[in-house]
């Protein structure tokens, strides 16, 4: 068993092989894994490294720390250097989202530990593989139009792909999921308790995969699942579907305050305290990606970062929740009402100065590798 950094990220993630089994681990606890592009590139290469080592069979990635899996990108660190002038916001996403695509087409087994909080830049990092394990210390949200920003990290390809409306309501409300939810929501395929967490990576460093690593894979993790317990999110299931089941934010308060209940109440409030700019990108993001392929996704989600990092709300509503902790954004303009169709038309329609996001050297998935996400798992042949 050998440890080893990339030097362009430091200790901020670790690589480890384990016989036929590589595992990544995200090692910033006190920044709850808090994701920074030296990060995103370490991982690439090295993934890349895996991809073409025949002696790697799969690829686990977990979080140091008991708190987080990921709780995001470094917030803080964009905010600086965009106040500041500096391209590394432009550098970060670009190379954050090319991140998420090689995950997305990856060939090898790729199996998400997502113990605590997974927000944001760590969604990225594990909703994309082919295997996501959950823990009953999950903390899953997509909470970025409260910060002036989007669901990104291919948000925009997955969200509109859960069950009914489940998608459009996470985005516009950043609602939180524990780990029966997020299996619910086939966010997560698998629950297992975050004590066996390291018994079941040596187990997956133990798995015949001469029988095939996907299978093998499958195997090793059903092994171990149990059962999350009953999902909160089932009971809510008849009126999200009603509510968000329009193309405006206007649309969904109004079916919101039909239902007159204090769920319904207390979903509108949570939604006019995010950026009004943020909830419609957010809500045309979600209704376009259903359309799209994930690369197409990605290249509009690289459009609308580069005008969130152009723009006001982003370092707003960072000053208010990160900086000062005030949580009193005020958003420009204030309201949804204020808030046109052609306002937010150029976040889709303006090519960066440097380009689009371009993925052409990533490998293209085969038909078998794409069918992987948010479909039903593979029926294993008899042993």
């Amino acid at each position: 068993m050998t440890i080893e950094t990339e030097d362009v990220a430091g200790e901020d993630v670790l690589f480890e092989r384990r016989g036929p089994l590589a595992v990544i681990t995200l090692n910033r606890p006190d920044a709850l894994n808090a994701l920074n592009r030296e990060m995103c590139l370490a991982i690439e290469r090295r993934l890349r490294r895996y991809e073409d080592d025949r002696d790697v069979e799969a690829i686990v990635i977990r979080g140091a720390g008991d708190k987080a899996f990921c709780a995001g990108g470094d917030i803080r660190r964009l905010y600086d250097a965009g106040r500041a002038g500096e391209p590394y916001p432009q550098d970060f996403y670009r190379d954050e989202y090319r991140l998420n695509a090689y995950i997305f087409r990856y060939a090898k087994p790729y199996i998400a530990l997502i113990d605590g909080i997974d927000m944001g830049g760590g969604v990225g990092v594990s909703v994309h593989g082919s295997h996501r394990v959950v823990s009953e210390r999950l903390n899953f949200a997509m909470p970025e139009t409260g910060i002036g920003l989007f669901p990104d990290v291919g948000g925009s390809y997955f969200l509109p792909r859960l069950p009914g409306e489940i998608g459009m309501y996470m985005a516009m409300t950043g609602a939180r999921l524990r780990a029966a939810d997020a299996v619910y929501a086939e966010i997560g395929d698998d629950f297992v308790p975050a004590e066996r967490h390291d018994e079941l990576v040596q187990a997956l460093a133990e798995a015949p995969f001469q029988r095939g690593a996907r299978s093998a894979v499958g195997r090793v993790i059903r092994d171990f699942a149990a059962d999350p317990g009953e999902a909160a999110l089932a009971a809510l299931r008849e009126r999200i579907d009603r509510c968000f089941a329009g193309d405006t934010v206007e649309g969904f308060i109004a079916a919101l305050e039909a239902e007159g209940d204090d769920w319904a109440q207390a979903t509108i409030a949570t939604m006019r305290g995010k950026s009004p700019t943020s909830m419609k990108i957010a809500c045309r993001q979600i209704r376009t990606g259903a359309e799209l392929e994930f690369d197409e996704c990605m290249q509009m989600e690289h459009r609308i970062a580069h005008g969130c990092i152009a723009g006001h709300d982003f370092y707003e509503g960072v000053r208010a929740v990160v900086i000062d902790k005030d949580q009193q954004p005020r958003w420009l303009p204030a309201t949804l009402e204020a808030v046109s169709d052609a306002d937010i038309d150029p976040y889709f329609d303006v090519e960066p100065a440097g380009g689009d996001l371009d993925l052409h050297d990533l490998q293209e998935p085969t038909e078998s590798e794409a069918d992987v996400h948010f479909a039903p798992p593979e029926i294993d042949e008899p042993a």
